[in-house]
């Protein structure tokens, strides 16, 4: 090891790499568990280094896992089974017992970084001996998930387990996950036809484009002993539709789709050059990381650009810049191809073209070798080790993708002695995250055009619209056609019944076409003109319905009272009951002749209770969850409440329930009500507007102690710090709130009105000489009014005024 005598011992490489396929109906098939395939490979990539085998084994002081598909989300299942504790499951089967055990977050960059994360911690005299796994037995788990006699995977291990959680924050949204953007094809094909539309291709032309790209990967994965499907297609028959390939998401057909239903199990082990000597490794089996960068793309609608991925480009380059070379200098690439555009991602960055003479893949890529959950690239690291080792002192290339091109690793490997360097990853994101970003509208309304779309085709045939636009500012009646990137990004769906926009999707060239686009509670829609959604979408009718499902309305001459009527769920609230509420306060708000309402909550065998917040269990059900576009029980996200409302809180108000509370104008309370935000303890915010309200209602520091806390407030208690007005015996909240609403019925409507107004609008003006100074207008106004010359008669006659409403 003499060309090693200048590096420092603690310098990381690679010694051993090992990959297991356990194959669904063949004749060696076992039934191997995740952690079985994991232990497999990891056999394999021990036995590899060359070392003291039981030595090396025992070496392992730190052992890291790649998360499987069924425990990427919280709620993803296991139907077979799962281990406690996946990375010490593997190691007690291979018979180590490492001091350190980790579970990296989800995300098919997960391979590559700790790769990159331990070659450091090596290189810092944290470990010496690293062993990272990763498997996914998605092909057994669905073959036998509804079987009598299926295999039982559950292992208890137990132990230290240092488990960094999904990783999710910033890969996905509920806003997305509202318009059907839930699955990766899905996604993916939003970017790709953004990509086609950069390109200014047809669908025939891009479609060739995605085949030509793919079909070398079907070659390669033809050879290798390790891929799930060793068939090998043609560019043309990649693309072309059949029963076999049908279309997924537009413009994606299954050929051009990463394959989940796979057995596969992958390991690296990577040791310091003082073990590597200690334990007998042969010089020839190390490769050195000589390059390596992680960087982290903006939330997809935010992006400038959505054919690209700058994030990714720029990682690749800095793992380049590292090792001291170009990509023409690379002997071997891998591109993590889920999909194509990440792979033209890279291509496009760099200059590669699709029949790249050393070819874009090692391992066939993610459709044809197979897409080993986020396991993926843990198997083109241990090609890559393997064809370094056989032409040595050239330079492989690894990129690793993980969600929606919003995570990137990428790593260059070689077995010329390198020293390590470390990586500049944290000055790169910086950087990345100046990037301008786009406004995003969630409740568009208005002429618009097309950036991008996608069609989902379901197996039933049914077919499902998904549009990316940007909202017009231009005034025009439709749209000014723009598709310079200028206006505020939206997404949205086709609605069902809107077949000429969702042909356009499927046969025509729709970029840059003019739409429509609304907000609806359950999301948002697009048409081709508003006169379609208007027809699609009928005006509620106005005013006040005989009688509700989920709550009942009283009204007394200018007073209306509205009661949550779902006592049997302590007045909790469910989609159903939110719209009921919303389209109420809509009628009470349009009616001229409704001056006062009073929201309570019914009472069940003289119990009260205002409201528990949501309905969990309408939850857990897995119905649609939605809100009303003004919010919680039609109040918390309005814009206006030009008339008061008072909130008669005889019972509990708790979470939704306490921000329902607040977005009143007017709170009484009987003195058994509590009012919390309990939010915090179930790991989530108050999300209706009670971050905001509360700290504006009472003091900043009593509000940061209840909404950290989660502790809940007594009626006294919140009279005492101005949240509530008045505090009622027990059981008489709504008594109090006609007692109080009496009192404004006694004044001006169109008095109160004007006050209301005025107050919300000087509420944003902080100097309160400039705000008295801003209601000058407003007040001249009111008091040429009807009312105003009703109120000073009836003063000077001595007379209760009898009040126009104008």
């Amino acid at each position: 090891m003499s060309d090693w005598a200048g590096l420092d011992p603690r310098t990381p490489v690679l010694v051993g790499g090992g990959q297991a396929i356990d194959r669904l109906g063949a004749a060696d098939y076992a039934q191997l568990s995740a952690v079985g395939l994991a232990a497999e490979a990891a056999r394999a990539a021990l036995a590899d280094c060359g070392g003291d085998l039981p030595a090396v084994t025992a070496a392992v002081d730190t052992i890291a896992g790649v998360r499987q598909f069924e425990t990427t989300t919280p709620f993803a299942r296991a139907p077979l089974g799962r281990a406690d504790n996946y990375p010490r499951a593997v190691a007690a089967r291979i018979g180590a017992d490492p001091g350190r055990a980790i579970l990296e977050v989800s995300g098919g960059q997960a391979p590559q970084h700790l790769v990159t994360e331990l070659a450091g911690s090596i290189a810092a005299g944290a470990t010496e001996v690293a062993l990272i796994v990763g498997s996914e037995a998605i092909s057994t788990a669905r073959h036998f998930a509804g079987a009598g006699d299926r295999p039982d995977f559950t292992e208890t291990v137990g132990g230290s387990l240092e488990d960094r959680g999904y990783g999710l924050a910033g890969l996905g949204s509920r806003h997305l996950a509202a318009h059907g953007l839930t699955d990766a094809p899905s996604q993916y094909a939003l970017l790709e036809n953004a990509r086609r539309a950069r390109e200014g291709l047809s669908r025939e032309a891009y479609a060739a484009a995605m085949g030509a790209l793919f079909a070398p990967f079907t070659e390669v994965a033809a050879a290798n002993p390790v891929a799930a499907s060793r068939v090998r297609r043609d560019a043309a028959e990649l693309v072309r539709l059949s029963e076999a390939n049908r279309l997924i998401a537009e413009p994606y057909p299954r050929y051009l789709v990463a394959r989940d239903q796979v057995n596969q199990g992958a390991a690296v082990l990577l040791a310091s050059i003082a073990a590597v000597r200690r334990l007998g490794v042969p010089q020839e089996r190390c490769v050195f990381l000589a390059g390596h960068a992680d960087a982290r793309e903006q939330r997809l609608l935010a992006r400038p650009d959505l054919s690209r991925s700058p994030a990714a480009a720029r990682a690749s380059e800095l793992a380049l810049e590292l090792a001291g070379i170009t990509m023409a200098e690379v002997a071997t690439i891998d591109l993590y191809s889920c999909f194509p555009i990440p792979v033209f991602n890279i291509c496009d960055a760099f200059g590669l073209a699709a029949d790249d003479p050393r070819g874009l893949t090692l391992t066939g890529g993610l459709p044809y070798f197979g897409g080993a959950g986020n396991n993926y690239s843990m198997h083109a690291i241990v090609e890559t080790l393997h064809r370094a080792r056989r032409a040595p002192g050239s330079f492989g290339f690894v990129g690793a993708n993980g969600g929606i091109m919003g995570k990137y690793s990428a790593g260059v490997y070689t077995t010329r002695p390198t020293p390590w360097r470390p990586g500049r990853s944290g000055a790169l994101q910086a950087s990345l995250d100046e990037r301008p970003r786009v406004e995003v509208d969630r409740r568009p309304h208005g002429p618009a055009v097309i950036e991008t779309f996608t069609v989902r085709h379901g197996k039933d045939g049914q077919r499902r619209g998904i549009v990316i636009g940007r909202l017009d500012g231009s005034g025009h009646p439709e749209a000014s056609g723009h598709r310079d990137g200028s206006g505020r990004r939206f997404v949205a769906t086709v609605p069902p019944g809107e077949q000429e926009l969702l042909d356009l999707l499927g046969q025509g060239d729709p970029f840059g076409a003019v739409v429509y686009a609304r907000a609806f509670a359950s999301g948002n829609h697009v048409t081709r003109t508003r006169a379609r959604m208007d027809s699609l979408f009928p005006a509620r009718p106005p005013g006040l319905r005989e009688e509700y499902e989920h709550v009942t309305v009283r009204r007394d001459g200018h007073l209306l009272e509205v009661t949550i009527n779902r006592p049997q769920v302590r007045n909790a609230l469910h989609p159903p009951a939110n719209d009921e509420l919303d389209e109420i306060f809509d009628a009470y708000f349009a009616d001229p002749d409704l001056w006062v309402a009073i929201l309570t909550g019914a009472v069940l065998a003289g119990t009260g209770e205002f409201c528990a917040g949501h309905d969990l269990a309408y939850v857990a059900s897995g119905q649609k969850v939605w809100v009303p576009l003004n919010g919680l029980a039609g109040l918390t996200g309005r814009a206006r409440m030009p008339k008061p409302v008072i909130a008669a809180v005889n019972g509990l108000a708790q979470g939704a329930g306490c921000e329902i509370a607040l977005a009143c104008h007017l709170v009484v309370a009987d003195a058994a009500a509590g009012f919390g935000l309990g939010e915090v303890r179930s790991g989530q915010v108050p999300g209706a507007g009670g971050l905001v309200r509360l700290p504006r209602a009472i003091p900043e520091k009593i509000a940061t102690e209840l909404i950290v806390t989660g502790r809940r407030m007594s009626a006294a208690e919140a009279h005492r710090w101005g949240l509530v007005n008045r505090v009622t015996e027990a059981g008489a909240a709504l008594a109090g709130a006609r007692e109080l609403a009496a009192e404004i019925l006694a004044g001006s409507p169109s008095a109160v009105r004007s006050a209301l107004a005025i107050m919300a609008d000087t509420r944003g003006i902080g100097d309160t000489v400039a705000a008295v100074h801003s209601t000058a207008d407003a007040v001249e106004d009111q008091m040429l009014t009807d009312d105003a010359a009703e109120g000073m008669k009836a003063l000077a006659e001595q007379r209760a005024p009898r009040w126009w409403n104008r």
